[in-house]
């Protein structure tokens, strides 16, 4: 069995190539992430069509991942190129833009910022790489002292420790953005700072209006967002699926607490059938290094052993000089992760009910496949990819293959941890599908003749929802 945890990659100025997109294919990438934050509507909409077309010349399956900027708080411009801050001084933040900005005058468009702070707050500044304490708050302005300077660019993130500013989740650049996506019929789109799930409806209502099948995948990086288990459960339900966005939520909560939250971000999507992706500085130093370091190797491993389905790279594969190499790298990671033995064993939902049907047939066939003698692979015989998605929770060391008859399933099945997606027809063929589909697997080699494999399908094929069957077959050639 081959690799099971998925690769994003973003693409940017170093990877968007024809050529590039092929090796990084090659590699391992599984989903390519476009950065709405980043780039042009004709930039996204010529990578969007390289992606397809290389994937389709190398009859490979990858999904693309639309990522919004959202409504992240900054600085203004400043009035130099940067400001270097030293500890102990003090700076004023302000909303009033009639006031001349100065070294110690920074302007700031998050217009709530006052009526959203206190005296004795901190305030981080770029990614936390600069403290602020509050020291007065008038209706304008926000004085404030400098506990850890730096240099200051303009335009920077602007954050308050332990959460508490935050904009409307949805910004008019970001409906243009979906309608983008909606236009270029990508496989998932990511929300930047949601809050509480009720912060997705305009995503949702923009979607359905255009009867748009994207599905999507809510970026965990407000501390509002876990400030209770109970908003972070209605988040994750309210999605198709989440990433851990370890940057502005490490701001937010600190990175000592983001350990354990990460591990719980990831314990309740798969509890809940939602995949989930690890994302920001996992090979970082691989931005202009050939090679990773221990640490980020065991960062990566670590999420991998936590159960994520993928784990991210951002600038590494988006302007870092070695692209290929930092997907090879990561891709290694995994697969020495998942030799651990936790990887394979699961007991999932061991002592819980099972409402659905097709979520029964689901987990019975990779419990079947753990325990059974001579089982070399699971058989999903899927339309939209909900059955492959569900088997997918469980831990096996086994491929389970989902075939669909849809690209568009096959494309959002790659995200999911241990699935290797097949595009086949399966209506029309009767009693006869269950051995097409083993000639199919047979193909790849990952089954010879006298292995056990389980096939879960349904009654009716070509009819989504109705997986209630699960047949264990021996292949012959």
């Amino acid at each position: 069995m081959g690799r099971r945890t998925k690769i994003v990659a973003t693409i940017g100025p170093a990877s968007g190539s024809p050529e590039m997109i092929a090796t990084l294919l090659d590699k391992g990438v599984n989903v390519f992430r476009l950065n709405f934050s980043h780039g042009s509507a004709d930039g996204h909409r010529k990578q969007a069509g390289i992606i397809r077309q290389v994937c389709a010349e190398k009859e490979k399956y990858a999904a693309i991942l639309g990522d919004l900027q959202g409504p992240k708080i900054r600085i203004g411009d400043l009035h130099a190129d940067t400001i270097d801050l030293s500890d102990g001084s003090e700076i004023t933040l302000t909303i009033d833009d009639t006031k001349t900005k100065t070294d110690s005058c920074i302007s700031v468009g998050y217009k709530a910022l006052p009526q959203s702070v206190a005296a004795g707050d901190t305030l981080l500044l770029d990614d936390g790489l600069i403290q602020l304490s509050v020291l007065s708050v008038t209706t304008t302005d926000v004085q404030c002292r400098v506990l850890m300077g730096g240099l200051l660019k303009s335009r920077k993130g602007l954050n308050r420790l332990g959460g508490g500013l935050s904009a409307p989740a949805i910004t008019a650049k970001d409906l243009d953005d979906i309608t983008l996506a909606i236009e270029l019929e990508l496989d998932y789109l990511a929300v930047s700072f949601p809050s509480h799930a009720a912060d997705l409806n305009p995503v949702k209502d923009k979607l359905n209006e255009h009867n748009a099948n994207i599905k999507i995948i809510s970026k965990i990086e407000r501390a509002e967002a876990v400030a209770t288990d109970e908003n972070l459960k209605e988040l994750i339900l309210a999605s198709d699926g989440v990433m851990v966005a370890r940057g502005d939520l490490g701001v937010e909560i600190g990175d000592a607490q983001l350990i354990g939250v990460q591990k719980k971000i990831i314990r309740m999507a798969r509890r809940a059938n939602r995949p989930v992706i690890t994302a920001t500085q996992m090979m970082e130093s691989m931005i202009n290094s050939p090679v990773p370091t221990r640490a980020e190797v065991f960062d990566v491993a670590n999420a991998v052993l936590d159960g994520t389905d993928a784990v991210m790279l951002s600038a590494e594969t988006a302007t870092g000089k070695y692209p290929a190499k930092v997907v090879a790298a990561m891709a290694d990671a995994c697969l020495g992760a998942e030799q651990h033995p936790d990887t394979r064993i699961s007991r999932y939902r061991v002592d819980s009910n099972i409402e659905r049907i097709e979520e029964s047939i689901a987990l019975s066939a990779i419990y079947a496949a753990n325990h059974l003698d001579n089982v070399s692979a699971s058989i999903c015989l899927t339309e939209s990819g909900a059955t492959a998605l569900i088997m997918s929770r469980l831990s096996s060391g086994l491929p389970i293959f989902g075939i669909s008859r849809h690209l568009s399933s096959c494309r959002r099945m790659a995200l999911y941890r241990g699935v290797i997606p097949i595009y086949f027809d399966v209506t029309g063929h009767g009693e006869d599908v269950y051995h097409q589909a083993l000639a199919k697997i047979g193909a790849t080699g990952a089954i010879k003749p006298g292995d056990r494999v389980i096939i879960t399908c349904g009654d009716i094929t070509g009819s989504g929802g109705m997986t209630n069957n699960l047949k264990i077959l021996e292949y012959s050639v």
